[in-house]
């Protein structure tokens, strides 16, 4: 499956009484829970003794990614936009790979 092709299936799951603004709210607002659910699962295993819930954690992955889409879709972009804004971002701020003192001194402006 392409990005493209599942934010617009993704899409179809969306709430059509949201108006554009609503629904990038409801997205970002999304992101963050599904991330602390995400974390949450990490954390039990890091902290609590518990086995890593593999499963668990792809079905939180998931659910980020469905919020991405709609962020996305609110903005009017697509992932393949998003994404490929990222790793040029990432090649300018990483030209060689990752390193360290890049990652800490990092220039002012540089988000």
């Amino acid at each position: 499956m392409e990005i493209n092709e599942y934010q617009r299936l993704a899409m179809t799951t969306l709430n059509p009484e949201l108006d554009r603004k609503d629904v990038l709210i409801n997205s970002v607002m999304g992101l963050c829970g599904e991330a602390g659910e995400a974390i949450d699962v990490v954390k039990k295993w890091l902290a609590h003794g518990h086995a890593l819930d593999k499963e668990h954690l792809i079905k939180e992955l998931g659910d980020i990614a469905w919020y991405l889409a709609e962020a996305a879709t609110a903005l009017d972009v697509t992932l393949e936009d998003i994404l490929a804004a990222n790793l040029e971002k990432l090649k300018k701020r990483y030209p060689e790979g990752f390193d360290t003192e890049r990652s800490i001194h990092r220039p002012k402006g540089d988000l």
